[in-house]
């Protein structure tokens, strides 16, 4: 199983940017996944999420500005990112669903790190005043 996050790059406030996840090695179109981001010394945390079947949930901050989406002929998952503002700047990971057709019970649980598989490398997001 391989995950790769690009996209990311310096943009100024109030810009856009869109980062891929590409995926390999299992069935794409059964999986759901996670976005999550980590900034200079603090603890990682979630961005949001897109299941298997298309149903997405955001976290607060970032609700109304990203979106994700996924296409399942390109095993690739996708973070539009608008109206960017400097405290977005991290380093975004993408994380697929530990288990496949998986959705969580409640919408918080949405945001357990333990429910999903961390691979590869993040992708750096900048984002100037």
């Amino acid at each position: 199983v391989q995950l790769q996050a690009s996209g990311g790059g310096l943009v100024q406030a109030g810009g856009s940017l869109r980062l891929s996840c590409a995926a390999s090695g299992f069935a794409f179109n059964r999986y759901g996944m996670g976005w999550f981001r980590q900034a200079p010394g603090k603890e990682r945390e979630f961005v949001g999420r897109i299941s298997w079947r298309g149903t997405t949930t955001y976290a607060d901050s970032v609700k109304g500005r990203f979106t994700i989406s996924r296409d399942n002929a390109k095993s690739t998952w996708y973070l539009e990112m608008n109206n960017l503002k400097p405290e977005d700047t991290a380093d975004y990971y993408c994380a697929s669903d530990r288990r496949p057709e998986y959705g969580p019970a409640r919408p918080e649980y949405a945001a357990y790190e333990s429910q999903y598989s961390f691979r590869g490398q993040g992708t750096l997001v900048t984002v100037s005043s």
